[in-house]
């Protein structure tokens, strides 16, 4: 009878081109899974060796060099336990996305990733040959089906290994976050195939913020009968042992799949996190003006990095209300955060005299308001420059859609914590985060929208209500349909056009602005690519 195999999920968090210390998160995780769980195998995520993704690093020879070296000394280090990793391996065939096993001081079989992805945010064609083979390996009297990631999503890979005779499958992924891919990734995906190919699965995610992408983890097994014996947590960094016995898997930890503006909220705030603490920001100031964006775009900040490396600045204008003052103040008390208050009137003041010449005849419009916005921008630029820390903008996806957005302005930041949450959302995470300890006032998230810069500014001069503009946008946006289409799902046909031809217009916009966490299933940067110059709309 075959000896009980026990296995060891590691989902890590490794960077994007830091091979030795992505190598030292690998032999931590194996040897505290030797020591303290007892396992026999150790499994790692997709390209764990160098990050996922890391584009066109995997052009260099010499960055293609070094990953070699790194997994030598991996060989070399883990030792009383075999471990399955990911990494990139160029023959004369050409660059693969591979799978090694290591054990007993030896890389002891190889897997080329079969399907490459190449939709959505996904550019693998770009840079890897594809695998032709499956493959079984005989692993302590047990036989292993080795994937990765893309190839359980297709026909093929699965149902290769088991009429091989696998008796398990082991998956190892990194598949991006977005707010409805961890149900499709567990229940349609990974349980589906269990069930169908009467396969046990192992399935280990990368858990991670890489710039715009982040990555869950929710790492799961699933038994033959397409029952789920262990799940990881979203967003966290685990290691878990599971018992398999040769047909099925014990029941081990199962945690909580997370649903709605939780899930969301987690996803941005690991996000910001590791974008700054990979990127070595002392930390993030932003400028808070007494309304929605910057109050959910402060407190995220706050619970990635802790209210001691967060600064928030107010910037009234003639037109900021005693409200908001008063909003603004009581937000950062409530975050315990460092706040300023430096106005703009006399940079505004100064700009305007300066440009009266060449203005002289021609009447206000938004141009005074662009220039308050640049006024803003500059002061927080000058303290990221002389404190080292980051300015996260607050734009939210449904200004960036339409270009709501002063260009150098409102949009200066090196990131975005809300890019790709559409307005509506935005309330619901403010609700959501007040449940955790209220530091949002009630009539932030009540009170009408407004950008205040001009007297008695609401958004619903320029916009529809966003209850109205938001369907529309992911109509058009995520979901690709036509002004006809929209229009008959019951919407304005002349607000249909108008905000189709404010989202075309404003593509420039959008390509020069802070890269943002990607939350739906279509974002804007390296998930939604349009020109800037088009014929067409």
């Amino acid at each position: 009878m075959n000896k009980n195999l026990q296995i060891a999920l590691a989902q890590i968090n490794p960077t994007v081109g830091n091979l030795q210390g992505n190598l030292e998160q690998i032999v931590e995780h194996s040897t505290r899974a030797r020591d303290e769980l007892g396992c026999d195998l150790v499994v790692f995520p997709e390209l764990c060796i160098t990050g996922y993704p890391p584009e066109d690093l995997l052009l260099r020879d010499d960055f293609l060099s070094q990953s070699d070296e790194t997994v030598r000394a991996l060989v070399a280090r883990v030792t009383g336990i075999a471990a399955i990793i990911g990494h990139p391996v160029k023959t004369q065939q050409g660059l693969f996305n591979a799978l090694s096993v290591i054990d007993g001081g030896e890389l002891v079989a190889q897997y080329h990733k079969r399907h490459l992805p190449n939709y959505t945010v996904f550019d693998e064609k770009r840079y890897f040959t594809a695998g032709t083979e499956a493959c079984v390996i005989d692993f302590r009297g047990h036989k292993l089906g080795l994937t990765v990631c893309e190839d359980i999503w297709q026909p093929g890979p699965v149902e290769d290994s088991a009429a091989l005779g696998a008796d398990l499958l082991i998956s190892i992924n990194a598949s991006p976050f977005h707010n409805q891919q961890s149900y499709i990734r567990e229940e349609q995906i990974v349980c589906k195939h269990a069930k169908d190919s009467s396969i046990p699965i192992v399935y280990v995610n990368q858990m991670s913020g890489q710039d715009e992408l982040v990555f869950d983890g929710s790492s799961i097994v699933v038994n033959a009968d397409g029952e789920v014996a262990c799940r990881l947590p979203a967003f966290e960094t685990a290691m878990t042992p599971v018992c398999f016995d040769g047909r099925r898997f014990d029941t081990a930890e199962i945690a909580p799949r997370l649903h709605g503006s939780e899930l969301v909220y987690k996803a941005v705030v690991t996000g910001v996190r590791d974008y700054i603490e990979k990127n070595g920001f002392r930390g993030i100031v932003l400028g808070l003006s007494g309304g929605i964006d910057s109050a959910i775009s402060l407190t995220i900040a706050v619970d990635a990095i802790g209210k001691d490396r967060v600064a928030a600045i107010m910037m009234p204008s003639r037109y900021t209300s005693d409200m908001s003052l008063e909003d603004a103040k009581a937000e950062a008390e409530a975050l315990g955060v460092r706040y300023e208050i430096i106005p703009i009137g006399p940079i505004f003041d100064a700009a305007v005299q300066q440009l009266a010449p060449m203005f002289e005849g021609l009447p206000a419009d938004t141009t005074e308001e662009n220039i308050q916005a640049r006024s803003r921008g500059m002061l927080l630029m000058a303290v990221s420059n002389k404190l080292g820390y980051m300015v996260l903008t607050t734009g939210n996806k449904s200004e960036m859609a339409v270009g709501y957005a002063t260009l150098y302005g409102d949009m200066v930041g090196g990131f975005s914590a809300i890019k790709d949450v559409p307005k509506t959302m935005v309330y619901e995470l403010a609700r959501y985060r007040n449940t955790l300890g209220e530091v949002i006032p009630e009539r932030v998230i009540t009170r009408p929208p407004s950008a205040e810069l001009a007297p008695d500014q609401i958004d619903e001069d320029s916009l529809p209500p966003y209850d109205v503009l938001d369907p529309i946008l992911e109509a058009f946006v995520e979901q690709d349909k036509s002004a006809e289409e929209i229009i008959e799902m019951g919407f304005d046909p002349e607000t249909v056009h108008r905000i189709i031809r404010m989202v075309v217009r404003n593509e420039y916009k959008r390509r020069q602005s802070a890269p943002g966490v990607r939350i739906t299933s279509r974002a804007f940067g390296r998930d939604r690519r349009y020109p800037i110059t088009s014929g067409f709309f």
